[in-house]
This record gives C-alpha cells, sequence and structure tokens, in this order.
C-alpha cells in the first residue's frame, strides 16, 4: 500500500474553516514535499483550477504545472501527479511541457486527466465549455496525441476536436508517464478502462469501491489490456480515542449552504454524473473523503486500510487540516506502523 496526499494549493481542505494554518504559497507547499518524503509518503496529486474551489472563486489558488515543474527540482523520490484538463491546454504543447519536468525529476511526473466541470472558471479564463460527453471525446483525441508524440517521432493526426502535423517532440520524457484518471459515468469508465494506466476514486467504503474495481479489471481483461493502479481519496483523522474523533468530526462538518465554495459545488453537482447522491457533511472536505473512513484510532484506521487493500486498492490520496501537523501524525501513528507490520509478516 502506498500513501499520497493532495498538495494544498487552495489553502485548506474545510468548507467551513476560513483560515486553516496553511499558507497558499510556495514555501509552505516546499516545506511540505520534502518532509513527507521523510514521512513515508510517495506521491502527490496537485489539483489544476485557476479559481478556487475551497475557499471561494476570489480566494487564492496555485497553477498547478509552474507548481510541478518547481517540486521537480526540490523533491527527490515523490511521484509528481499533476492533473491536466484538456480543455485547457493544447494536446502537443502540454506533452513538450510534460516531458520536460519528466526529465528534471528524473521520472517522475504522473498527469492525472479530467474532464473540466466548472462553467464558471471556463467563462472566466476564456475557455470553450463543453457538455459532459464532448468532453470525454475531446479528451480521448487528446490522449491520443499526448502518448503518440512521447512514443515517438512524425506523428501526423486528424481528429474532431485536434490535429497534428509532422510532430516531433524531442527529448523525450525520462520515461513515459503513468496517466490516472477517473470518473463515475459510463463515457468515463469506457475511456479510462481503454486509454489510461490507474483509476482515482471519490471516498466510498470497502464494498463500493471493490465493486469499481473489480468493474474496471473486468473492462481491462476483455480488452487484453494490462492491470491498473487504483487510488482512492480519503479525509485522515487519527486521534488516540474516539471521543476525540467525534469532536474533530463536529468541528469540520458543520457546514452551511452559506459557505464561500457552496456555488461552485453546486455547479459541480451539475456537470458531473455520479452513482450516488452526495450530502452537504460529503461536501464539507472534497472528493468524498470522509466517506472512505479513514478517521479513527491508529489501531481502527490500520484495520481500515487492511480492508481495503483487500478488494484491490493500491494507494490513498489524502487531505487532513493543518497538514503539516496531520500528515507528520499520520506517518508516525499509520504509515509507520503499517508498513512495519508488512515487513513482520512478508
Amino acid at each position: 500500500m502506498e500513501f499520497g496526499y493532495w498538495l494544498p494549493v487552495f489553502g485548506g481542505w474545510l468548507r467551513n474553516v476560513p483560515d486553516e494554518g496553511m499558507d497558499t504559497s510556495w514555501n509552505y507547499i516546499k516545506k511540505l514535499a520534502q518532509k513527507s518524503e521523510d514521512w513515508g509518503y510517495s506521491l502527490s496529486l496537485i489539483a489544476e483550477l485557476y479559481l478556487n474551489d475551497i475557499k471561494g472563486q476570489e480566494a487564492p489558488a496555485l497553477d498547478a504545472w509552474s507548481t510541478a515543474a518547481a517540486l521537480a527540482a526540490v523533491t527527490e523520490q515523490l511521484e509528481i501527479m499533476v492533473a491536466v484538463r484538456p480543455t485547457f491546454h493544447n494536446p502537443a504543447l502540454l506533452a513538450k511541457q510534460a516531458a520536460n519536468i519528466d526529465l528534471i525529476s528524473n521520472g517522475r511526473l504522473s498527469l492525472n486527466v479530467v474532464s473540466s466541470w466548472w462553467r464558471d472558471e471556463a467563462t472566466k479564463y476564456g475557455i470553450q465549455f463543453e457538455q459532459h460527453d464532448d468532453r470525454y471525446a475531446r479528451t480521448s483525441e487528446w490522449l491520443d496525441i499526448v502518448t503518440s508524440v512521447w512514443e515517438r517521432d512524425h506523428v501526423t493526426y486528424n481528429g474532431k476536436y485536434y490535429k497534428v502535423e509532422d510532430n516531433v517532440l524531442q527529448p523525450k520524457p525520462a520515461r513515459k508517464p503513468f496517466i490516472y484518471a477517473g470518473g463515475e459515468s459510463e463515457a468515463a469508465k469506457t475511456m479510462i478502462s481503454t486509454q489510461c494506466d490507474g483509476y482515482v476514486m471519490h471516498g466510498d467504503t470497502p464494498e463500493k469501491i471493490g465493486e469499481r474495481i473489480a468493474d474496471m479489471r473486468r473492462r481491462r481483461e476483455a480488452l487484453g489490456l494490462p492491470p491498473m493502479k487504483f487510488g482512492v481519496a480519503a479525509y485522515s483523522i487519527v486521534r488516540d480515542s474516539e471521543a476525540e474523533v467525534k469532536a474533530e468530526l463536529d468541528r469540520i462538518t458543520n457546514v452551511q449552504a452559506s459557505a464561500a465554495g457552496y456555488d461552485n459545488y453546486q455547479q459541480w453537482l451539475a456537470g458531473t454524473q455520479l452513482e450516488q447522491q452526495v450530502s452537504l457533511q460529503d461536501y464539507s472536505v472534497s472528493n468524498r473523503g470522509l466517506r472512505t473512513g479513514l478517521a479513527g484510532t491508529p489501531a481502527q484506521i490500520q484495520d481500515r486500510i487492511a480492508a481495503f487493500e483487500a478488494v484491490g486498492v493500491d494507494f490513498f490520496l489524502l487531505q487532513c487540516s493543518p497538514q503539516l501537523e496531520e500528515m507528520e501524525r499520520f506517518s508516525d501513528s499509520v504509515i509507520k506502523a503499517f508498513s512495519a507490520e508488512k515487513q513482520q509478516t512478508a
């Protein structure tokens, strides 16, 4: 099992706490990323949004791609998973940019491909906003071009959305970046099973996650493609007693519809196709992280992780607040103990 985390490019993850003690700054995320390597975390996901989805549209948000390039130069082991939205990037140009960052990092770059959902953001930045299935059709072409120019030269492509003529991309990446994506609609799952290497999922129970993994495995096997990696989003709360866990849950889930990011949340619901309804409590933290259930004592969380591992989960993408303090606590209480137990049984 690997443990990753979301880089706090929005200054936090809680909808109802204006100041989480996490600066929206390069200095904070540089310190966090460098310490995370010592704490046993193996990857960091950098979300790509030009407006702040958590704290409100006028709050600061760091750019994903310049941040990724900077982190590539100041870390040594961390997989740098950068979210990318095809509607915001020409595929051949992004492939060039990504290849360079991969070389800076010595082969540690990966992509998390996201089909855009936020109409207001697209409008404010002059980007065309497309309907759900059209976005996935565009993404499929986009991925064809990106992977082709990474693998060979003199690429020509004529599609509905993109055209490339005799493209030569040099230097190539140190290795072909791993491609992740997430989504619960049929359009998303079809694209992911045919064109991606990993499937990342919103938080949910081991049973629900196991069903999604089994479905994706069936799709891959039917296509004769190699196995995928599977990751799950989670919000972590580690405390010594259940009473302390409950107190923290009460603190972070009293969000109201007046919160600064609530309108963004409504647009997200309108622009996605989900398998289950989302509650206001789910909205309190992003990506349905509380549903995963990594809130408890160290022993309870270790048991929960084992349940996810049993259904095929390979890694978690954690959120917590305040992040430096809580990531160190999770490392000391869970990651180190989990790793020691695995070594003893190996």
